[in-house]
């Protein structure tokens, strides 16, 4: 069952679906590219005690009579229900048009095949809260923020489905205050365990902030089998703003991305720049981005902090990308005059490998800091048909690769095999890899994951 949104706010887009689909079971012991699937992630939740129509509740879709506060009392009515398994709250066919509304634990939001969520035009209709504690302030603005069209602050076990159902944001008013530069506050994140499953994203290339999906100070995130063609970034991993996001401490970790396809003004699969938690234990695979600037990107900036360690992407297709890999050590605007210019990201362990890419202008562009090289980036088996004369430029970096065309640059020259294939995240698993010369290693994966 594939579920459509599309025409955002400003990255509501992200908000919508990443800040209710919090999920009461953790992560499974199994990770890793054994896996290749949200699987082991399913919520554990009984079946839902009973099941209320938002109809019951005074609803009408119409797509013009405002229907927050009936939605509302239909959350709250069934929000007795937490201690029985909870409840369905079902949307039939209709346009049913919104505010801002806040979800309860043990919920399930039900859309029919012909139901569209519409949200309110009117920004009196989404409510003013309080910017994150990682952020100190609005992203786009200071002060504080919108909350966002589905909106959950604590909750577990939240599941919405909908066969090819829509959630319809009605973007444009929004981008259009923000070109104006009429827009009155920013946006919302933050969550844990969270399963995005079989969506297609969509909003025009010119619409402003509208990434895909961003785990922000979050743990086990799982995304698999979605498409999506916006304005901005796919998918966004964050963890907090300079001195707030290192005060308040919460990294991103244990994230997990199959099989997204998407194009994009912007880039596929982000980390950054807003990273001053941290961000860890990041696994990609199956990745196609397609007529996009970048398709993989690292983005910091000096005064950040944090750090960026323990990544793996494999099984990549790019094409029409005008640069594959961009590591930029320059991105970003700061919350205010307080950060500290000396704290520079730490990045460290990350693999890249099985990469292949046609109509592509830059290979790599590899920034590091000075006096802070990245450490231990490994390329492997990456095969990019690049027009540039320079197709890989790279500063203050040092790693290893194997089997990388066209000739990578100096600084990660090292060859991986024999002797470095375990400074390279997550290289291997048991069993025979092929160098340059065209021989076999064996090799015992002799740290597995856990």
């Amino acid at each position: 069952m594939k579920q459509k949104m599309s025409a955002f706010p400003y990255n509501i887009a992200v908000m919508i679906i990443i800040a209710v689909l919090a999920m009461s079971g953790g992560i499974a012991a199994s990770r890793g590219r054994s896996i290749k699937s949200c699987a082991y992630m399913k919520p554990r939740s009984p079946p839902r005690a009973y099941k209320v129509y938002v109809t019951d509740f005074g609803a009408v879709g119409d797509g013009v009579t405002l229907n927050t506060q009936a939605i509302q009392n239909a959350i709250q009515h069934i929000a007795g229900a937490a201690g029985k398994g909870g409840a369905m709250l079902y949307f039939p066919p209709g346009r049913w048009l919104t505010g801002s509304f806040g979800l309860v634990s043990h919920v399930t939001l039900s859309f029919h095949k012909d139901a569209v969520l519409l949200g309110s035009m009117n920004s009196e209709d989404w409510p003013v809260i309080d910017p994150l504690p990682s952020y100190g302030r609005g992203r786009e603005l200071p002060g504080r923020r919108h909350q966002s069209l589905i909106y959950g602050y604590n909750v577990k076990d939240v599941i919405i489905t909908g066969d090819n159902a829509t959630i319809n944001g009605q973007g444009n008013v929004w981008w259009d205050w923000f070109h104006n530069k009429t827009l009155d506050y920013t946006r919302p994140h933050l969550i844990d365990k969270v399963v995005v499953k079989n969506l297609t994203i969509i909003a025009p290339y010119k619409s402003p902030n509208t990434d895909g999906v961003d785990p922000d100070s979050s743990n086990d995130v799982c995304i698999e089998d979605c498409y999506i063609s916006n304005g901005d970034d796919h998918v966004a991993i964050k963890s907090g703003w300079d001195q707030y996001g290192i005060s308040f401490g919460r990294p991103s970790t244990n994230i997990h991305i199959y099989r997204l396809t998407g194009e994009s003004q912007s880039s596929g699969v982000v980390i950054g720049s807003e990273m001053s938690g941290g961000v860890s234990e990041v696994y990609v695979e199956g990745l196609k981005i397609y007529n996009s600037p970048t398709a993989i990107t690292i983005r910091l900036t000096p005064g950040r902090g944090g750090y960026v360690r323990n990544v793996y992407i494999s099984d990549v297709v790019v094409r029409n990308v005008t640069t594959a890999i961009y590591f930029n050590n320059q991105f970003g605007e700061h919350p205010g005059g307080h950060f500290n210019p000396k704290a520079l990201p730490l990045v460290e362990k990350i693999t890249i490998k099985d990469v292949v890419g046609d109509g592509i202008r830059v290979a790599g562009l590899l920034q590091g800091f000075q006096g802070d090289d990245f450490r231990d980036i490994c390329l492997y088996n990456v095969t990019l048909n690049a027009t540039s004369v320079s197709p890989w430029n790279c500063s203050y970096v040092h790693g290893y690769s194997g089997l990388v065309s066209p000739s990578v640059c100096e600084p990660l020259k090292g060859t991986i095999l024999p002797k470095h294939y375990s400074d390279c995240y997550d290289f291997i698993g048991n069993g025979l890899i092929q160098t340059e010369q065209n021989k076999m290693y064996s090799i015992k994966y002799s740290t597995p994951r856990t």
